[in-house]
């Protein structure tokens, strides 16, 4: 026998078990495993170029989080910024209608529930604001001292 003929046996039988013989407690599937290793050769530039949108996907997720995360505390800033000005107008001895208290509570309720929500936000620059408006709207509703 030449060299030929017995690697030519040897590879048939060498295929003939791989079809055949799995070893129990370690399964391998020789097939399985040599079409993946094709497959990825055939596709590996498509593999990578959805690992590279993956990245970016997830690099515009985190910009779009902290757009929003930035537009948030935005709001939260004019509402405090409302907060204190109403409350600067209530000091000065200045009177406003139901409506007007009405909304104010609207800004306060949003302030506080983002505060809550977001407790790294800074907050301790309306808490007394936000009490005289309260004390001030309470008093009113047991005086009736609304505009009208």
């Amino acid at each position: 026998m030449n060299m030929g003929e017995i690697l030519g046996w040897s590879g048939g039988t060498l295929l003939l078990l791989m079809t055949f013989v799995q070893i129990a407690p370690i399964k391998v599937n020789p097939w399985s495993w040599l079409s993946k290793k094709i497959g990825r050769a055939i596709n590996g530039e498509v593999l990578n170029e959805i690992a590279d949108i993956k990245k970016e996907q997830r690099e515009t997720q985190d910009k779009l989080e902290k757009h929003i995360q930035d537009g948030d505390e935005r709001d939260a800033s004019m509402h405090r910024q409302r907060i204190l000005r109403f409350n600067i107008e209530l000091m000065r001895g200045e009177d406003f209608t139901h409506e007007c208290f009405n909304d104010m509570l609207l800004d306060i309720d949003e302030y506080e529930r983002f505060c809550e929500t977001h407790p790294g936000y800074k907050n301790n620059r309306a808490v007394m604001a936000i009490a005289n408006i309260k004390r001030v709207y309470q008093d009113h509703e047991k005086n009736g001292g609304f505009l009208v």
